[in-house]
């Protein structure tokens, strides 16, 4: 269910940014004022627009969001300060401890939110090596970096 919902999302936003990319052209007197002018066919281009922005919202789930494990070695006494000073630098404040050991961590900032369409959020489950976390890729690729660097 996750993954139809960070489909949908991001469908929604691929297609704003189309329609605020076509206004400002039409805005600017650079196309037409007239969608059936400004693309080679019409009206039927819309859906088939549509349909390109859906098929991406579909794969982009499935490469934007990953599960990567940090090495950080220590007990759990000299590494969790060094993980919560880790994403305190990133921007995140920490979620209540789950029942299950999972770690969540939100950002701050509600612009970082809102480029993100509130999927923010970075699970971290401590694992034998050190940590396991979850979230969208360019952000767990950072915060995994620099926690790499800290140890």
């Amino acid at each position: 269910m996750r993954y139809f919902i960070r489909s949908v999302k991001y469908f929604v936003q691929l297609m704003v940014i189309l329609v605020i990319i076509i206004a400002v052209l039409i805005v600017a007197k650079i196309v037409p004022g007239d969608i059936s002018k400004i693309f080679v066919n019409g009206y039927n281009s819309l859906w088939q627009i549509a349909l390109l922005m859906a098929a991406f919202a579909a794969i982009y789930p499935r490469f934007g969001y990953i599960k990567r494990e940090a090495v950080v070695p220590g007990s759990d006494e000299e590494v969790l300060p060094v993980l919560r000073k880790v994403m305190e630098a990133h921007g995140y404040v920490e979620e209540p401890q789950g029942k299950d050991g999972v770690r969540a961590f939100r950002k701050k900032s509600v612009g970082d939110k809102l480029t993100r369409l509130w999927e923010d959020r970075i699970t971290v489950t401590r694992c034998a090596t050190g940590f396991e976390l979850e979230g969208i890729g360019r952000d767990v690729t950072r915060l995994v970096n620099a926690l790499r660097d800290k140890t």
